[in-house]
């Protein structure tokens, strides 16, 4: 027989050892049209390119070279790892494999993987998702580029990580029992203290007493649900002396401004300041300590006496009366020292009563003397009726500086300079 007669044989031989392993669980080889390279650059990209750098999409010869699995429709029911690392694909460096190396386990993989930074650990409700799809996204490349097998075959290996999945939701769930055991512990010793700061905010204690509590349960590190918690109480806390100081502020500044009862509030105002020592920023007590400070150096103490053996309220009606018949500065009088007395907070309403009754008397003189003054030929007679109108305005601003209608006295008066500037 020829050389030729025995190679046609053989050539026979083996295509029908391939169909007979086409027909069982055997994987057949690639089938996927790339343009093939000499057996002598396959092999030197097979020595140069390390498994699993090879680029997304590239057709090389290596990875023809590689044999892949069935397409989907006739792929064997059941793979197991040792199978898949047999058909091993490379896959690019921006999609790490997903399945455990011949012997490991997942538990191995779970334990001995680097413990992320705390900062930077990924969220595995989208980290997971995104992986998903960056692998979904690659097979339609492969099948894309006509890679048929090779994309069946890395789905494949994505198929098989089912089993891996309920294992690692095993684990999952064991250090989830472990962590709730700790965390049981832990808040059944740190209960006292969750009672305290509770017990405390359900009565609105000071801010203080919450605060040094809960910074004393922080402090023996309790775990970050408790830390937050505590930092919340704590703001409950704050709230509640805030509103409850605030109050306080109101009834001390009253007791001065209605009621004259300077030194008293005087007292309140410093005890105030010693018990709210955390709120200055926001009430300012200091200010309101100077403020009763400058009320009392300001108020006569024989008129607060005065008033010990007088009534008040007949002072405030006598000062209507004189304000009503024009007697303005007997009224100021009586109302001044009114100030001192009890009914402080309603002689400072009638004293800005008195104020715009008298600026408004004043106002009509004003325009009284400007109607003459415009009427007026002679410029020298005019210049002086107008200097002559500014003067009851002046009257105004100086007996009441604070009153309601300070800005239309001083409109008045710059229009008067305006006209006498002519």
């Amino acid at each position: 027989m020829s050389t030729k007669f025995f190679s046609k044989t053989f050539l026979m031989a083996a295509a029908t050892f391939m169909l007979a392993a086409c027909a069982g669980n055997t994987p057949c080889p690639a089938t996927d049209t790339v343009p093939q390279a000499n057996a002598g650059e396959v092999s030197a990209d097979t020595q140069a390119t390390p498994q699993g750098n090879t680029p997304a999409g590239e057709k090389s010869a290596a990875s023809v070279a590689k044999p892949t699995s069935e397409s989907p429709s006739e792929q064997s029911p059941v793979f197991v790892s040792n199978t898949l690392d047999s058909y091993r694909l490379a896959s690019p460096d921006s999609i790490p494999a997903t399945t455990p190396h011949k012997g490991s386990s997942a538990d191995n993989i779970v334990r001995n993987s680097p413990i992320p930074e705390t900062s930077g650990a990924p969220d595995p409700y989208t980290a997971f998702p995104a992986l998903v799809t960056r692998v979904f996204a690659y097979a339609d490349s492969l099948y894309a580029q006509g890679l048929t097998d090779s994309a069946s075959t890395y789905l494949q290996r994505f198929r098989i990580i089912k089993p891996l999945w309920t294992t690692w939701e095993t684990q999952a769930d064991s250090m989830l029992n472990e962590f709730g055991k700790t965390r049981a512990e832990k808040a059944k010793a740190f209960e006292p203290y969750v009672l305290t700061i509770q017990n405390m905010n359900r009565v609105q204690a000071a801010y203080s007493m919450v605060k040094e509590t809960a910074d004393s349960l922080i402090t023996l590190a309790p775990g970050d649900s408790l830390v937050n918690w505590a930092k919340n109480q704590m703001q409950i806390a704050y709230k509640n002396t805030l509103a409850k100081a605030k109050k306080e502020y109101a009834n001390i500044k009253s007791l001065a401004d209605d009621h004259a009862q300077f030194k008293e509030a005087a007292q309140k105002a410093n005890e105030l300041q010693m018990r709210y020592r955390d709120f200055e920023k926001e009430l300012s007590i200091q200010a309101l300590v100077d403020y009763i400070a400058s009320l009392i150096a300001t108020n006569d103490e024989e008129a607060v006496k005065y008033w010990e053996s007088h009534d008040p309220a007949e002072a405030l009606a006598k000062a209507d009366e004189l304000i009503k018949a024009s007697k303005y500065a007997e009224a100021k009088d009586i109302l001044n020292k009114l100030k001192s007395s009890k009914l402080r907070k309603e002689a400072n309403a009638k004293y800005q009563e008195l104020a715009n009754t008298f600026c408004n008397a004043q106002r009509k003189t004003t325009s009284q003397i400007f109607a003459k003054a415009q009427k007026q030929k002679d410029a020298a007679k005019k210049k002086k009726l107008l200097q002559d109108a500014i003067e009851p305005l002046d009257k105004c601003l100086t007996e009441y500086p604070e009153n309601s209608q300070k800005q239309k006295v001083i409109d008045n008066k710059q229009f008067l300079e305006k006209e006498l500037a002519r």
